[in-house]
């Protein structure tokens, strides 16, 4: 294998981490498709540099990862050439950017699955009892559906990012961008029932600053949260698809559906570009159809 391939990997993804604010799931993901690169171009390309790569080379390798990757992941593919190959040029490594002649293909639209109000209630409500357990699982499905935060900034929040005086989360989302939420009456309740009655049973005198505790006292992780919202989803009669990212869905497109201005929905989700967001509003044009009827003056009878 090129030695090359080493330096400038390890170059861009500690830049990746330090400027651009990847989290680790995205860090992961983009070494893992550089592995991949480097394989393809050591193992039957004559064990070329990434330098000595041109745009032939990267459609060629494109189209034989193309075979056993879905869609998404062709497009994060390419997405991860173009920033590493942009970084190369940025630290005047190569001259120009093999990546900038091709043309992402063309994705179709996945509208993301969302519950009724009536089937995520029911999901949140599917933990009952006081025990800690209890009282941690009912308080996480009440701030994954009440607040819509993603599962990695659930299991990242500190004690201290929950304000119950002014009933607010601080959030910390991709690229380590921080932002406030609202907490609703119940995931309140919950939150305050599991930090008063439930996570002192789980960290004992250990001085931990993680909201959300397993029952070692260490910080609750994804696996679990997903584990836990598969449990409550099979208890309740859902589809076998539900996961903690469809609370998240049906947070959004509920929101819309009792008013909610979508630059807001946008904040509260803490999406960059609105274009993430206007997705939701092809989930169900029943309310978009409701809201033209009450407020356009040509659809009054």
């Amino acid at each position: 294998m090129h030695p090359a391939w080493d330096e400038h990997c390890d170059l861009f993804l500690a830049h990746a981490a330090a400027e651009k604010g990847l989290a680790t799931a995205s860090l992961d993901a983009a070494r893992h498709d550089l592995a991949r690169l480097r394989t393809w171009a050591g193992d039957s390309h004559g064990d070329r540099s990434p330098a000595a790569l041109v745009d032939a080379d990267l459609r060629a390798f494109l189209v034989d990862s193309a075979a056993d990757l879905v869609a998404s992941s062709r497009a994060r593919l390419l997405s991860t050439l173009r920033a590493f190959f942009g970084f190369l040029v940025a630290e005047s490594i190569i001259a120009t950017d093999p990546t900038a002649t091709i043309l992402a293909p063309r994705r179709g639209r996945h509208l993301p699955q969302v519950l009724s109000t009536e089937q995520a209630v029911r999901l949140v409500e599917s933990v009952a009892g006081d025990r800690p357990a209890d009282l941690r699982d009912r308080a996480v499905l009440e701030v994954l559906y009440g607040c819509g935060c993603r599962v990695s900034e659930l299991c990242g929040l500190d004690v201290t990012d929950l304000d119950p005086g002014e009933a607010t989360l601080l959030l910390r989302g991709k690229g380590r961008k921080q932002r406030l939420v609202p907490v609703g009456e119940p995931a309140l309740a919950a939150l305050e029932a599991w930090r008063l009655r439930g996570r002192r049973h789980c960290v004992g005198k250990r001085n931990v600053p993680a909201l959300f505790l397993n029952q070692r006292g260490g910080r609750l992780t994804r696996v679990t949260v997903w584990s836990l919202v598969k449990r409550g989803a099979s208890a309740t009669g859902l589809p076998d698809a539900v996961s903690p990212h469809t609370l998240r869905h049906s947070y959004a497109t509920h929101l819309l559906e009792g008013g909610a201005d979508l630059r807001a929905v946008q904040e509260l989700l803490g999406h960059a570009d609105i274009a993430s967001t206007d997705i939701y509003t092809h989930v169900d044009r029943g309310w978009l159809a409701d809201a033209w009827r009450e407020a356009h003056p040509r659809a009054r009878r």
